[in-house]
């Protein structure tokens, strides 16, 4: 059979199929030719079942979105946003910040700024460089977040390119990691700037991914996995403006120094830069760190011991050792205490105490530097959402964890160093509100007493704690 009969019987039959779809024709037509004329079948119930369809879907209510188009809501403007002028005081409308970015502060319910807020400012939206000296929980996150969003957003924005950061902040623990970046995307939520972090412990390759595969406007990091992403090319620092060295006393504790040297050689020119260090104390050695690393400075100071001694109520317990945990144990139970923390200075002691309160119904758990970073971070997010009431840590969360609501921080055992009690108070009393500091004073933490106080410049009320606190532990059956 020629190739030309072949592909004429294959168009007939393509046509017969498409008469039988349609139920214009019986079956037994397909024995006839395409050619000759169709015998066809009563067309009622074709045309009646066309109606038929054509009024069911007239009858359908038309979508309000097909009809009126999407339901927009209302663009958002500072009148939603009113914050009373008080004297003494500053506003956040004072500073005439985007709207984007204003909108992101209401949702968060900033009306007035804290002293270090309202220092500041001013000279970090200006570009100054800055060094800072506030201890935690005053709002100093929120003084380089404003100030970074607020130039990035008035910049002309080049094109950019996948992991080159404008915007750099180094920060010397994870955990202090992402508070900063989970604060920056709380008051960056309406504007079209992305915030990306990168911190050691876990979650390498989906670090990696989101920086080589997107472009990155603030890049939030520690300087060990900066560095390693730095020397695989998959971060470039040479585009980064504005940079925020966090908690610079405690890199220079923990040796980051080195590296934070080398992040700072490959980000541009001091000059070209504007760079803002910010740290609990102001020691000869950060201060000549910040006079290699920053032009011209403005020094702004908020004594972290006037900032505890104001917003913590202060107590120390006058107990003996053995005395402690039924101490501990009744404090909890109290009716003015909602969320706790208490700080122990050995791994080991705070999982003892952990376990102890647990086997007593204390709805507790664990942080300490063993403890892997995703059971860390769930540990976190649990006692912050309030499904957990105490949390028992070392000194890993005396810095950068930031949450709200704590009404009491126990120093089961008093910190060998007095800058890490303003550190653990610090804690609780957050940006203004009221907190309670409890501090256990037995046969060898007393010892510490005298250079705290030295060193927040005030005597602590020593107290003995009454027959109430000092119950027995009901015994569980």
């Amino acid at each position: 059979m020629k190739k030309r009969q072949i592909r004429q019987r294959s168009i007939r039959r393509k046509k017969l199929r498409m008469v039988r779809r349609c139920g214009v024709v019986s079956t037994a037509s397909s024995q006839k030719s395409i050619t000759e004329p169709v015998k066809s079948v009563p067309l009622i119930a074709a045309e009646t079942r066309a109606p038929e369809h054509r009024r069911q879907t007239a009858e359908k209510p038309v979508s309000t979105k097909q009809s009126t188009g999407r339901n927009k809501k209302p663009k958002w403007s500072m009148s939603q946003f009113k914050v009373v002028p008080e004297e003494g005081k500053s506003r956040f409308h004072d500073f005439r910040l985007p709207a984007g970015l204003m909108h992101g502060i209401a949702d968060l319910n900033f009306k007035y700024c804290t002293p270090i807020q309202e220092k500041s400012l001013p000279d970090v939206m200006a570009g100054k460089d800055l060094i800072g000296k506030a201890s935690t929980g005053t709002g100093k996150s929120a003084v380089f977040l404003i100030g970074i969003f607020s130039r990035l957003i008035r910049e002309k924005q080049q094109k950019r390119i996948n992991g080159t950061p404008r915007a750099l902040i180094i920060a010397p623990t994870r955990e202090l990691v992402i508070q900063i970046a989970k604060d920056a995307r709380a008051i960056g939520k309406y504007l079209p700037l992305r915030v990306a972090e990168a911190y050691g412990g876990t979650d390498y390759e989906r670090q990696l991914r989101g920086l080589r595969d997107r472009p990155v406007d603030i890049l939030v990091a520690t300087p060990g996995r900066l560095l390693d992403f730095s020397r695989k090319r998959v971060v470039q620092l040479n585009q980064a403006g504005i940079m925020v060295i966090d908690e610079a006393d405690r890199m220079l504790d923990m040796g980051f120094i080195p590296d934070v040297r080398s992040i700072i050689h490959k980000t541009p020119n001091r000059n070209k830069r504007q760079t803002m260090m910010f740290s609990a104390t102001l020691t000869e050695d950060v201060r000549r760190l910040a006079s290699q690393w920053c032009v011209d400075p403005v020094s702004v100071e908020t004594e972290a011991e006037q900032v505890a001694v104001e917003t913590v109520t202060q107590i120390v317990y006058m107990t003996t050792r053995d005395e402690k945990y039924q101490l501990l144990y009744n404090i909890i139970n109290s009716k003015d205490c909602d969320r706790v923390i208490v700080f122990t200075n050995m791994k080991r002691d705070g999982k003892r105490l952990n376990d102890r309160l647990r086997r007593d119904g204390i709805n507790c758990t664990l942080l300490t530097g063993d403890v892997p970073q995703q059971k860390r971070t769930a540990r976190l997010e649990n006692f912050r959402s309030g499904k957990i009431k105490v949390m028992v840590a070392t000194d890993v969360a005396g810095r950068g964890i930031h949450i709200d609501g704590i009404s009491h921080v126990v120093n089961y055992t008093l910190p060998y160093e007095p800058e890490d009690y303003v550190h653990r108070i610090g804690r609780t009393g957050r940006a203004g509100a009221a907190g309670i500091s409890i501090s256990f004073a037995d046969e060898e933490s007393s010892f510490y007493l005298m250079d705290i106080e030295e060193y927040i410049g005030e005597a602590l009320p020593c107290v003995v704690p009454g027959d109430e606190l000092l119950k027995a532990v009901p015994k569980k059956k």
